[in-house]
């Protein structure tokens, strides 16, 4: 984990983000335990206040489950859910726009699957 003291951002989200992507990545499978709050702000030399705050944010989303007495795991099913919300994410932050951009630019529909597929093809994902 790295964290930007610097950023606009603040720190619970990038704690929230950053556990987010571990789970996301698997580097935190589903079941496992990821590592307590007291940990975190140790290694890192956050306020542990903050950092549960930003592991609230992954529990209210389903993506954490708290084990009293035992600490924070990865829920089961977390990994999907992330993978949805960020389809979702994608959709509204880029497709939105391409589409809107391609409009005004008087694109076809076909024109921009081409584009897409170029793309594909020149990053070897084809």
């Amino acid at each position: 984990m790295q964290f930007n003291f610097d950023s606009t951002e603040p720190l619970y989200l990038q704690v929230a983000e950053q556990i987010e992507e571990a789970i996301f990545l698997n580097s935190f499978e589903e079941g496992a335990q990821v590592p307590s709050t007291t940990e975190i702000s140790k290694q890192f030399h956050i306020n542990p206040a903050t950092v549960l705050k930003g592991m609230n944010i992954l529990v209210s989303a389903g993506f954490l489950e708290k084990r009293r007495g035992l600490g924070m795991f990865v829920a089961s099913g977390a990994n999907g859910k992330i993978r949805e919300k960020r389809q979702q994410e994608f959709y509204k932050d880029y497709i939105l726009n391409l589409v809107s951009e391609a409009q005004k630019l008087s694109l076809p529909e076909t024109a921009i699957i081409e584009m897409i597929k170029r793309g594909y093809e020149q990053n070897g994902l084809d």
